[in-house]
């Protein structure tokens, strides 16, 4: 089949390189170039809301930066904010991935590396951490919505934790509905207001208060 790829680019955002197609005629399958495709086009999109906002990017932009035709976007994504959507949706689960699943045996371990890897995420990606702390919300409810779905995935982690050490603790006393929710907010509000203010780069240093914070909340106190 012909494709309408156009020139690589060599990398992505954040330091990820693309998928790489042949250039010119080649005989991929389609689900191969579409794949390409979706991939260089939810890069370009992190890569320009982060440098212009939300609000100043356009489909011809990200189609620019990413090098595929405006009828293959079109073909991926309804507009622009099913594409910003997708980005937010794919990271935010790779994120939660990243600490759900902890090697250690004590849940109090198990807090501590899953926030230390928490925050070297973000640290990490910090294009991602200013479109999804600060420019998320000017994509308007549908972009809420999704991301209260994501703190929902988010509580369910915190209250089996809190279950885990209780498990482990039978003392602690009981902990109340909002406790999860509580962690969830104030835990991402305070790397929102470091990123806004610019110390993305530091946000691994946030660890020990980090882990304190939600050690109170999920204990009820009794830490």
């Amino acid at each position: 089949m012909s494709s309408d790829v156009k020139d690589e680019p060599e990398a992505a955002g954040e330091g990820q390189p693309l998928r790489r197609l042949p250039r010119g005629r080649h005989n991929l399958p389609a689900s191969v170039v579409r794949a390409s495709q979706r991939e260089r086009l939810l890069e370009a999109m992190l890569a320009n809301v982060a440098e212009h906002g939300y609000e100043a990017t356009t489909v011809p932009q990200v189609v620019a930066t990413a090098k595929v035709s405006r009828n293959a976007f079109y073909e991926l994504f309804s507009d622009k904010a099913d594409c910003f959507l997708a980005v937010c949706d794919e990271l935010a689960t790779d994120v939660l991935d990243n600490i759900a699943n902890p090697a250690q045996d004590e849940w109090r371990a198990a807090l501590r590396a899953g926030t230390a890897r928490y925050l070297r995420w973000w640290q990490d990606r910090p294009a991602f951490s200013r479109t999804y702390f600060v420019e998320l919300p000017s994509a308007g409810a549908r972009a809420v919505a999704q991301r209260d779905r994501q703190y929902e995935r988010f509580r369910e982690l915190f209250d089996g934790i809190a279950a885990w050490a209780r498990i482990q603790e039978p003392g602690l006393p009981s902990v109340g509905p909002l406790a999860s929710r509580a962690i969830v907010l104030a835990v991402t509000e305070l790397i929102a207001e470091e990123v806004r203010a610019g110390r993305v780069g530091r946000l691994v240093e946030l660890e020990d208060d980090v882990v304190a914070l939600i050690t109170l909340l999920l204990t009820g106190g009794a830490a």
